[in-house]
């Protein structure tokens, strides 16, 4: 439904802009500004049906987590004693990744252990910015808003649009680079 309304909201302002485009018409400063307070009200919207849908997550799962500023959700299961994580270095660990039903997406069982080093990119800014909680030996819960996963699209594969994440980790390793 959220993702029909998104489409709703560009089919008009599209349309809008081709009926401006027929008549030569500028659009002015007011509706271009009508246009970013729409779409900000509808972002606002989604993010806060994210919310939603994450705390009824959490009490049925009945888990303990923090939310941070961004709108990522952790929770840290057991406390590692290695070394800290941060940009300088280079973490491997395993996991689970889900939706909020349940359903599997792709874990360490199957693909090995994911690697990355810290700050580079390359993974889910939800999942580098919930390692860098923990040190080695930690595991950990981490819920990602689409805007912290893989926001409107999707992975183009098993993830699809617009989807809360839940990742399961161990963090092994901790490196310097």
């Amino acid at each position: 439904m959220y993702i029909k309304f998104i489409l709703y909201l560009v089919v008009v302002t599209f349309t809008v802009q081709c009926s401006c485009d027929r008549k030569k018409h500028e659009p002015t400063i007011q509706e271009i500004r009508d246009t970013e307070e729409a779409m900000v009200n509808v972002n606002r919207m989604l993010v806060q049906k994210d919310r939603i849908k994450i705390l009824e997550y959490i009490k049925q799962n009945e888990l303990n987590m923090k939310e941070l500023e961004s709108g990522l959700w952790y929770q840290i299961v057991q406390e590692g004693k290695g070394r800290k994580v941060d940009d300088q270095t280079v973490v491997t660990l395993t996991y689970h990744l889900s939706l909020l039903n349940g359903t599997l997406l792709y874990s360490s069982d199957s693909l090995g252990p994911k690697q990355f080093r810290v700050g580079k990119g390359g993974v889910e800014s939800g999942l580098e910015e919930g390692i860098l909680l923990l040190n080695e030996g930690s595991s950990a819960i981490f819920i990602l808003p689409p805007h912290l996963a893989h926001g409107l699209t999707g992975d183009g594969n098993k993830i699809p649009a617009r989807s809360v994440v839940v990742y399961k980790v161990e963090l092994n390793k901790v490196e310097p680079v």
